[in-house]
């Protein structure tokens, strides 16, 4: 081993390896921590833009409890949704629900779906002009409960024939759920 003559020893160039395998290292762990802070701010930006509508309607064929604003609780499968409402289906019961209605969700999944154009402008005022065209028998709750056909439908306000032969005039914003009677 010379050293005088500009050679480096062997020992020593082992030194520069590790250094070099160290630095390589350092770097790709550098390189993971960077695309992991990407994914997790893309990911964050994601969640920022999406709609509980969208959540909704990924949960499509699951269970969902919905808590009211009254403090009652609505279960069933998630059968439809829209940008406005979701509809449940439980045993044989089908409940329409506004989403304006609603104060917490359970079974709601993490992931979202997206609402074609059509659903997501879908008001909830279609779904009740629907049932109105369809002369479905229809249990209302909005303050109490009335059972009876929707005859009309406005752009807030829906006109009920109730079983016991009065018109009801209920705002939409009022509505928990229109459920089948």
């Amino acid at each position: 081993m010379e050293t005088r003559a500009g050679r480096w020893p062997y020992r020593v160039g082992m030194r520069w390896e590790a250094l070099f395998r160290d630095l390589e290292a350092q770097a790709e762990n550098d390189e993971h921590e960077h695309l992991r802070a990407q994914a997790a701010e893309r990911t964050r930006g994601e969640r920022a833009t999406t709609v509980l509508a969208a959540r909704i309607a990924a949960t499509r064929g699951d269970v969902l409890a919905i808590e009211l604003r009254d403090g009652s609780r609505v279960t069933g499968t998630v059968v439809d949704a829209g940008g406005e409402w979701v509809l449940l289906r439980d045993g044989m019961r089908e409940r329409l629900v506004p989403l304006h209605a609603s104060a917490a969700f359970e079974g709601l999944s993490r992931r979202s779906d997206m609402l074609s154009r059509v659903e997501g402008a879908l008001p909830i005022t279609s779904a009740l002009r629907a049932l109105s065209r369809d002369r479905a028998r229809v249990q209302v709750r909005a303050g109490g409960s009335r059972t009876g056909v929707i005859g009309a439908v406005g752009r807030d306000h829906l006109d009920l024939s109730t079983d016991a032969g009065a018109t009801v005039v209920i705002p939409i914003a009022a509505v928990y759920e229109v459920s089948s009677a």
